[in-house]
């Protein structure tokens, strides 16, 4: 159940209808059990009371058993569930087929006063497409008190594997603290852990967090805190990987973003699920949105080859919200769009998913696959995790996106990461990734799509990140030798160069710059709609260039001539502009976006012969990246890497291992 008591997260533990209504079924069935009258001291995280009459069903994310991913990836033929209860309950067993069909498997009565265990043994062998196992709860003329249910397989010759999480943080202390505190809680997770290392980029320490001293006195002396310097999450996690190889006891390493919500329990999944798997498996969590705890971000993620682009997988659908019910009143085409309802009545979610690869923000990666393909490349951030899979997966070491396991994340939405400071390291580390997997010649469709984003920057007078773009591909041609030298520097010399840019430029709000003016009215009134079609984006393009390289307006200068919303922020509108304020995704911030002829012929000429140079040399760079992927990728560039980019922090003696350096000023968000 949920370990916070957090309505927004109660229908992905329990479902549940009965007479009382939504809010009795709340407080009785899940996280104020103990408030019912004759209820146990012992109802708590494992526990749930079903009143006289009602029903409860565990056909949820979190408690539902994913039985088509564990009969396509473990040895596991057949799955046991284990059910503790006592009062009157009638439990019944379900499963599903791929098509979200379900059947009825198995029941039991029991009317027991003490505690009465019942076992279900349950066949895989249907499973080989989808479909899951659940049950449900029902209570008769008494309460019914689940006081534990497992679903379990028998060990035979697997033996118990052992984890360090590895935690990446920067200028996050208050949320990775979070973090270690609800570990120190989960003493059954710590059982599997061997070793937890923060490894701290940030200059805001998270040892000098008010909450540090108790959540470090919980987790004793499992927990490592290393200081260094702000080498962006592939370099934090680099180490994180690297600190447990050569601990050399652990069979895992989870790695886990600083700024989520764990759902501990997850970790205990991930291991069981690595220990049954036939061959060394990447096993990663999902992402839940932090600020709509119930909305699932993707159900499985893969790589478009042709573009080297990421998008969801096959079949499913993004965002998908357990909590809320279809509305019947969208249209089809509406209704295509958005998906929500619960695992039961979402016929899709019983179909298994296979993935390219999972998210940095809860994956556990086992140690026989590190020691195969290394740790991640030095990117700073975006594409590590993606590359880091297709890595793997080329050397026979799948990875697979778990139902069950999961963490709440920060939704990407309220980010800017393909305009800000970001823009370099997209732009790059696509490139490097596509060079060195892409199957397609020349990447595919992927340096024709580079030249017409970096035309868009341009027309939308997003100079800072076109440049990003340019200053990218200039560094992918000089060779695969530029990412450790630079992952350092990289960022402040980025910062540094953005600074001289307007559409950079980042004020709160909107009276901070002059007053909007524009002298001529839109023509005849029209308001502006983004073109649809292939004749109408390019008409909007070349009219939109012509309009790039005439004079600007000198009022425009003075005065921004419009306030364009981030939602309203299409190139083919700014491209009409002399000026806008144009506020960012997250709604913090406003810029002013200011036409520069001068600088969009520079950017156009510069984007034309370096996109040219990139489809002509790909061959021979792709040569050179794949040839150099090992050695990138070795501890022994890594140790060169963290040992130059700073020494030990003397001012924590208690943390003779960590270098410590220069932190950057931005976040190691990677993707």
């Amino acid at each position: 159940m949920p370990v916070d008591r957090d309505l927004d997260v109660l229908k992905l533990y329990v479902e549940g209808e009965i007479a009382r209504g939504a809010e009795a079924f709340a407080a009785e069935t899940a996280v104020e059990a103990e408030a019912v009258a004759g209820a146990a001291d012992d109802i708590g995280r494992r526990s749930v009371v079903v009143p006289v009459g009602g029903r409860v069903s565990f056909a949820t994310y979190f408690n539902a058993f994913p039985a088509s991913y564990w009969r396509r990836w473990t040895t596991v033929e057949e799955v046991v569930l284990r059910v503790r209860v006592r009062g009157e309950a009638h439990v019944i067993v379900y499963r599903s087929s791929a098509k979200g069909h379900a059947q009825r498997v198995a029941s039991v009565r029991v009317d027991c006063e003490t505690s009465c265990e019942e076992t279900f043994r349950l066949t895989l062998g249907p499973f080989i497409d989808g479909g899951w196992y659940w049950m449900d709860v029902l209570a008769g003329e008494r309460d019914a008190v689940l006081e534990r249910a497992d679903w379990c397989a028998e060990a035979g010759h697997v033996r118990q594997g052992r984890v360090s999480l590895g935690i990446t943080t920067f200028d996050r202390p208050g949320f990775c603290v979070d973090q270690l505190a609800a570990l120190g809680r989960a003493p059954e997770v710590l059982d599997v852990v061997d070793e937890i290392i923060v490894v701290d980029q940030g200059t805001r320490r998270v040892r000098d967090d008010g909450g540090f001293a108790r959540a470090a006195e919980a987790l004793g002396s499992r927990l490592r805190v290393i200081e260094q310097a702000n080498l962006g999450g592939s370099g934090g996690f680099a180490r994180a990987m690297d600190e447990t190889l050569k601990a050399g006891t652990s069979d895992y390493v989870l790695l886990l973003d600083d700024d989520v919500v764990t759902e501990t329990e997850g970790v205990l999944r991930a291991v069981a699920f690595g220990d049954f798997a036939r061959t060394p498996t990447i096993v990663g969590g999902h992402m839940f949105n932090l600020f709509v705890r119930s909305q699932l971000h993707a159900y499985g993620e893969t790589i478009q080859r042709y573009r080297w682009w990421w998008e969801a997988a096959a079949n499913t659908r993004r965002e998908h919200d357990f909590a809320q019910p279809p509305d019947p009143a969208l249209s089809p085409g509406l209704r295509a769009k958005t998906s929500s309802g619960s695992l039961r009545k979402t016929k899709w979610l019983h179909r298994r998913v296979d993935v390219d690869y999972n998210g940095w923000w809860m994956c556990l990666i086992p140690a026989d696959v590190m020691r195969k393909v290394g740790l991640s490349l030095p990117m700073f951030i975006k594409w590590d995790d993606a590359e880091y899979c297709v890595r793997a997966g080329a050397a026979g070491f799948p990875t697979v996106s778990l139902p069950g396991m999961a963490a709440w994340h920060v939704p990407w939405q309220d980010k800017d990461d393909g305009i800000d400071w970001q823009a370099y390291f997209h732009e790059r580390n696509r490139l490097v990734t596509a060079l060195m997997h892409s199957p397609y010649e020349r990447g595919g469709n992927l340096v024709k799509e580079s030249f017409i984003i970096s035309v868009k920057h341009a027309l939308a007078m997003q100079y800072s990140a076109a440049e990003l773009m340019l200053s990218a591909i200039e560094d992918v041609l000089t060779g695969p030798e530029h990412m450790h030298a630079g992952i350092a520097a990289k960022l402040p010399e980025i910062m540094a160069f953005r600074a001289a840019f307007p559409d950079a430029r980042n004020r709160s709000s909107h009276e901070q710059f002059p007053q909007v003016r524009r002298d001529k009215p839109p023509k005849r009134g029209r308001g502006f709609k983004p073109p649809r079609g292939t004749v109408n984006v390019l008409a909007s393009a070349m009219l939109g260039t012509v309009k790039q390289l005439r004079p600007v307006d000198p009022g425009a200068r003075a005065n921004p001539q419009a306030v364009v919303p981030h939602i309203d922020r299409h190139w083919g509108l700014l491209s009409q502009l002399d000026s806008a304020l144009v506020s960012s995704a997250d709604g913090t911030k406003v810029a002013w976006y200011q036409r520069d002829p001068e600088r969009f012929r520079k950017i156009l000429r510069r984007t034309s012969v370096l996109h040219a140079r990139l489809s002509r040399e790909w061959p021979e760079l792709s040569r050179r990246y794949r040839a150099a992927m090992d050695e990138l990728a070795s501890p022994e560039a890594w140790r060169a890497t963290f040992g130059a980019a700073g020494p030990a922090n003397p001012a924590n003696p208690a943390n003779p291992a960590g270098p410590a350096g220069p932190a950057g000023p931005a976040d190691p968000e990677r993707r």
